[in-house]
């Protein structure tokens, strides 16, 4: 073996003399009993790779096992070539397709008018098991785009022949599995033997694809109940089939025929029906003695503060006068906050509010009596009133948005007819192909990353670095509440990834490779790549989008 080429091993933090065209997988293969672990991916100059990646240069190596944040999305992205593989084998000519994830798994519909019956499901599930018993290898290759396409269409695969050829590359990416192809938005676990946990389970009018359980790696997650976000994911789904745009390549073919203007049009009215119906509830709720407080919760960048606004307009026009109460000047004094596990403040967290303070004033305000609100000084930390007095008056109601709103010890004090709750969040439906679906998070998280750079002059990288501590509190103060809204608002636009292409490549680009935020730099990079762009000029002042883009009617 030659000693000339090395690379420089994170797991073991030392030099590792490599010959030129090792691969990963056989790298490791030689230092399995130092590393201890089983690697599924791995991160090569902060970059994700398969193990089948090839080594010709000095790189730094990672790597990484399936409970990683990439090793995770492997996982995930495995499993779901080894379920068509399994569908293709159990109902040759079968349409699959994965439409999004919901009730901690991933649903699945097969769109031949099968009936989906627990005996198909295990039927299935059982042939996906065989797979894993036979530990059969994911083949990457790569060929020129005109050749894939016509593997593609050799397969059936329609959808994906329809977004290489909207996205204009010369050579594609794909894996073979057996005797079936296909591609994916990342890369694939080295063979199915990796994948042997997770399961199926007849969901409505499909199955929901379980991957391992994040508590316990050792088992499949188990379904939570998420009949409002369904429905919501259903109606948006609807919508999507009746334009004739249900992928990315459907979209990329929209813009190629000038169709950008009827797509923005139809989905911001989208947005002003369902804000109005919205409304229209909360003017019954009112009506009939309730709905004094209008509670708007979700998770970061899911558009709540534009959401807010658009509703205190639409309350307006049903004769109802908008009041406003922010959550942040409910804020303890800085030197109380609880701190979390890293000894850091721990602003997300409930109790970083005054609840009893809260819960009074608010007792107040439905009591017909004048409050003054208080202020949160964000420089010294301090709560400070500077004479702030509100009264309701009898056609008011309060609006107040914030994370917490869903959360029923938020407003312990208040009964239940006096709120009307609303849960804000971007459910992206829009599908790369049938087995890529857009992760609502990619979704989210593109937007902060341009709001943050535009007005907060945060770096891509610090706003990628914060994003997992930020999802931490989502997972511990907003998601396990989002089932308890009265209504459930999706402030996703379907164009929306089209027209942030422009705005986030430039920035994620200045995302400089010798640090760890470059590789989820990269890989958003990648995933725009899939889009055509859109221009914003059509983008109406009052869009949902303006709060993040710039450009908007409201003032923030």
């Amino acid at each position: 073996m030659s000693t000339q080429l090395k690379i420089f091993c994170k797991n073991l933090d030392e030099y590792i003399p490599v010959s030129g065209g090792e691969t990963l997988s056989e790298i490791y293969s030689r230092l399995s009993n130092r590393i201890g672990i089983t690697p599924i991916c791995a991160r090569v100059n902060n970059k994700t790779e398969d193990m089948q990646y090839p080594v010709f240069a000095p790189k730094q190596v990672e790597f990484l096992p399936s409970d990683s944040a990439s090793g995770e999305r492997v996982y995930i992205r495995s499993l779901c070539m080894m379920l068509y593989k399994a569908v293709s084998d159990c109902l040759p000519g079968t349409r699959l397709r994965i439409e999004h994830s919901i009730s901690r798994g991933y649903y699945c519909r097969l769109l031949n008018d099968t009936e989906i019956t627990i005996e198909l499901v295990d039927r299935i599930r059982a042939r996906m098991d065989e797979l894993v018993k036979r530990d059969i290898p994911f083949e990457r290759k790569e060929r020129l785009t005109s050749d894939v396409i016509k593997i593609f269409e050799q397969q059936g695969l329609d959808d994906k022949v329809r977004l290489l050829k909207t996205t204009h590359e010369l050579y594609t990416v794909y894996y073979r599995l057996d005797d079936i192809c296909d591609s994916y938005y990342g890369n694939l676990a080295p063979s199915t033997g990796m994948l042997a946990t997770f399961d199926l389970l007849p969901y409505k009018e499909g199955f929901l694809l379980l991957g391992p359980d994040r508590r316990n790696e050792s088992r499949p997650a188990r379904p939570i109940p998420q009949e409002k976000m369904y429905a919501a994911f259903t109606d948006y789904l609807a919508f999507n089939r009746i334009i004739g745009i249900s992928n990315v390549g459907e979209l990329n073919e929209a813009v190629g025929r000038r169709d950008s203007a009827m797509l923005i049009n139809v989905a911001e009215a989208l947005h002003d029906k369902k804000i109005g119906r919205i409304s229209d509830e909360i003017l019954r709720r009112y009506n009939d003695g309730g709905a004094r407080i209008v509670l708007i919760a979700g998770p970061s960048s899911s558009g709540k503060t534009t959401f807010t606004k658009r509703l205190a307009i639409q309350l307006m026009t049903n004769l109802l006068v908008p009041q406003m109460i922010s959550l942040d000047d409910y804020f303890i004094d800085r030197e109380h906050t609880p701190r979390d596990e890293n000894g850091d403040y721990d602003f997300e967290s409930l109790y970083a509010l005054d609840l009893e303070q809260f819960n009074k004033d608010l007792n107040a305000l439905i009591d017909g009596e004048e409050v003054e609100l208080p202020y949160y000084n964000f420089e010294t930390g301090t709560r400070q009133y500077r004479g702030n007095r509100i009264r309701l008056e009898h056609n008011s109601v309060l609006l107040i948005e914030g994370i917490h709103g869903l959360n029923p010890e938020l407003t312990a004090h208040i009964e239940d007819r006096m709120k009307y709750t609303v849960y804000v969040s971007a459910l992206t439906t829009l599908s790369i192909d049938d087995h890529n679906w857009v992760p609502t998070t990619d979704n989210r998280l593109l937007r902060r990353i341009i709001r943050d750079f535009k007005y907060r002059g945060t770096s891509a990288a610090d706003t990628i670095r914060r994003w997992p501590s930020v999802r931490r509190g989502e997972e511990r103060w907003i998601f396990p509440y989002q089932e308890n809204a009265d209504s459930t608002f999706n402030s996703s636009l379907l164009f929306e990834l089209g027209v942030m292409k422009e705005y986030a490549e430039d920035v994620l680009k200045s995302v400089p490779r010798d640090i760890p935020e470059y590789g989820e730099a990269y890989r958003l990079r990648r995933f725009l790549s899939y889009f055509s762009p859109i221009g914003d000029q059509l983008i109406p002042p009052t869009s949902l989008l303006r709060e993040f883009l710039g450009g908007s009617s409201f003032h923030y």
